[in-house]
């Protein structure tokens, strides 16, 4: 999978990687070719007092160096830009498919995963990439090029490398094949400390209202442990490395300067190319500990990239239509035929066979039990879910021919759950209609019954909006969602029990100004409140999934008894009457 993704999102990059590598190329044998000069100075410039022939191959090994610090200096600059670059795409490829996806994926993944998709394992891949392109591009032909001048110093004492490189591979492997498995159950234990935190922070009003507070602690702290003792393991694996490779460098240099003391006492062998040899051990080692560094990273890696490509893989219950309609010709028509919806896995449909018409001009309401499918019904409309079986028509047009732009334009939902962004209450109301003037704001806010409080907000329209709205009430949000729905001017409004946090005052005066805004317009309304839709012209009474009435508020409460029930058990019969 590791493979795989880079070689997709880094194929745009050949051209600077290809310079990176001949970069990379060129400061290696740079560093390799000083020891060599170095022996030169001592054997043929410090032993024999020649002054001359150690400042010009001095001037040469400054000259050499410079070379190999430019190198460097341009291969890391080059590698750190293409590793962002890596880094900026794949988030991107990850939240153009997140965005594809319908609340089916989002809830099969779970918002927290999938943020730590998004971030931390696209990080752990981007590290990966930036370690390779400036350690791991060197390594190998630091190995290989340190063994052949090796063994251009001296041969017989270059058998020492034959045991050391052998051994130093085994120990690495061993510890890496271990540490895999170990990286996944962390990325997931990250998974779970994101999920309760989350769900901590976005519930603090439940928790401190039940006192929780040491409940959630404790919950907290058992996620928290999970994830410390897998990174403890980790960390074990990870401090074993080091040490058997130090101890295998230690070993080797002492075996190199106790064999090398015999040679030269024989004179088979220069102090210089001694010096020399130890500095190629090094440089050989060195390139050793920095594949070992990196055979530490990726086996981390390669879990978040196949996590990441598990994102990437995943296609949309909500596919987007080959050959769209992007013109309608009547305005704001729906019809719902036969429509089934049934959730991946579950036994029992959600909805089974509903039938609803809605039209211009007409309130038309959806009422039932809870879990009767309501939300479910609505969410069919925008495509938040795609039909089962049967099929949801916006103007003769089935929604899954639809121009997504063409929908957005055409049906506006205030969902059940009202959700604000960060921003100022402008900003969130023009983002459905960027163009709308501060009148046309205003005029929203008037018919959504929020003008007064937005108005008492320091700032007024450029009033701070929080996170989802949590610097302002239930009822607040809302009003402000309902705002901008109607700043967007859609042809068809579908309100999703959008009326459950207002006072039955406001109730009544916004459904009042409402009625007059949307009068040519589509408007179905989903309630729990028997006096916010008792006054609709079509109200459509679910049960366990199947429409069981469609009538006015007299004729259901005459025949249907599901209807009456659900009236009863919130008024009087005087008052249902």
């Amino acid at each position: 999978m590791l493979r795989q993704l880079l070689r997709i999102h880094l194929g745009p990059y050949k051209r600077p990687i290809a310079l990176l590598v001949a970069l990379q190329l060129l400061q290696t044998c740079a560093t390799l070719y000083l020891p060599t000069l170095n022996a030169d100075i001592i054997d043929n410039g410090v032993v024999r007092g020649d002054t001359g022939y150690i400042l010009r191959f001095g001037a040469l090994m400054i000259a050499v160096s410079v070379v190999q610090v430019v190198c460097n200096i341009g291969a890391v600059h080059l590698g750190a830009r293409t590793a962002a670059a890596l880094g900026r795409d794949v988030r991107a490829a990850v939240f153009d498919r997140v965005q594809s996806f319908s609340a089916r994926e989002v809830g099969h993944f779970g918002a927290p995963s999938l943020i730590t998709r998004t971030t931390n394992d696209v990080q752990q891949v981007q590290m990966l990439v930036l370690m390779a392109f400036t350690l791991m591009v060197s390594a190998p032909i630091m190995c290989v090029g340190g063994i052949v001048m090796a063994l251009g110093q001296d041969v017989p004492l270059s058998g020492v490398l034959l045991a050391v490189v052998p051994v130093l591979g085994v120990a690495v492997t061993l510890i890496v094949r271990r540490m895999r498995p170990l990286f996944r159950t962390m990325q997931e234990r990250l998974d779970t400390v994101n999920r309760v935190l989350r769900e901590q922070i976005t519930g603090n009003r439940v928790i401190r209202a039940f006192v929780k507070d040491a409940y959630e602690r404790e919950r907290f702290e058992r996620a928290n442990a999970g994830l410390t003792e897998v990174s403890m393991s980790t960390g074990r694996l990870m401090a074993l490395m080091f040490p058997t490779v130090m101890t295998v460098v230690n070993v080797s240099s002492v075996a190199v300067v106790w064999f090398g003391a015999h040679r030269i006492d024989d004179g088979a062998m220069e102090i210089g190319a001694l010096t020399a040899f130890l500095a190629y051990l090094m440089q050989i080692v060195m390139a050793v500990m920095m594949a070992t560094f990196m055979f530490m990273m990726v086996p981390r890696a390669e879990v978040c990239a196949e996590r990441i490509e598990e994102v990437l893989r995943t296609e949309s219950s909500v596919i987007p239509p080959a050959a769209p309609v992007r013109e309608l010709s009547r305005r704001g028509h729906l019809e719902v035929r036969g429509a089934d919806f049934r959730y991946p896995g579950a036994e029992e449909p959600v909805l089974r066979g509903v039938d609803l018409v809605a039209r211009p001009g007409e309130t038309t309401a959806i009422i039932g039990s809870t879990g009767s499918g309501k939300s479910t019904l609505l969410g069919l409309v925008p495509r938040l879910f795609d039909v089962t079986g049967g099929e949801v028509l916006v103007d003769g047009v089935d929604v899954r021919d639809l121009d997504p732009a063409v929908m957005a334009r055409t049906v506006g939902l205030v969902p059940q759950r009202p959700y604000l962004f960060s921003g100022t209450v402008a900003t969130n109301l023009r983002y459905g209609n960027p163009a709308a003037s501060d009148e046309e704001l205003w005029h929203a806010l008037e018919v959504a019954q929020a003008a007064a409080f937005v108005r008492e907000l320091e700032g007024g329209l450029d009033a701070p909006v929080s996170q989802g709205g949590t610097n302002v009430s239930g009822g607040q949000r809302q009003r402000l969602a309902i705002a901008r729905t109607l700043v967007q001017r859609p042809e068809i409004y579908l309100f999703d029990d959008s009326f459950s946090a207002l006072d039955y005052t406001t109730d009544a005066l916004l459904r009042t100004a409402l009625a007059a805004e949307t009068a040519e317009s589509t408007v179905v309304i989903v309630a729990q409140r028997v006096s916010t839709i008792r006054d609709a012209d079509r109200i459509v009474v679910l049960d366990e999934g199947r429409v069981v009435g469609v009538g006015r508020h007299q004729e259901l409460m005459a025949g249907n008894e599901t209807y009456r029930e659900i009236v009863l058990s919130q008024l009087t019969e005087a008052e249902a009457a």
